[in-house]
């Protein structure tokens, strides 16, 4: 099992900015499975919001594009949600997943915690 921490979750207002934080253990592979940024708001179910595989390539929710940017250092074991314009239906617990692949198909994660988001108007 490969641990998984997020942090940088807090309270924030309309059009604030936050910055969150994923570090993976070393001995997680980076692979074209990718690590993904999941949340899921009270009383809803979970969705994606954003992903990035080893060459950087990056995929983000249409509620989010424009506004949420995805990064990573791999030499760090480390991934980014930089969440600009935030709205107040960003609040969520964020979750990082650290995909990885089971019989050839990449359907398989390490889940972290969580960290909360609230953003209020």
């Amino acid at each position: 099992q490969v641990q998984v921490v997020e942090s940088g979750g807090g309270s924030v207002q309309v059009g604030g900015s936050l910055k969150l934080t994923c570090v993976v253990g070393q001995e997680y592979h980076f692979t074209t499975c990718g690590v993904e940024w999941y949340r899921q708001a009270q009383g809803k179910e979970r969705e994606l919001v954003s992903s990035i595989i080893i060459d950087d390539t990056a995929e983000y929710a249409d509620s989010v594009k424009g506004r949420f940017t995805i990064s990573q250092d791999r030499a760090k074991y480390t991934i980014y949600l930089q969440m600009d314009n935030l709205k107040t239906e960003d609040t969520a617990v964020y979750f990082c997943a650290a995909g990885y692949s089971r019989r050839n198909k990449c359907d398989s994660h390490y889940w972290g915690q969580g960290t909360q988001v609230t953003v209020s108007s």
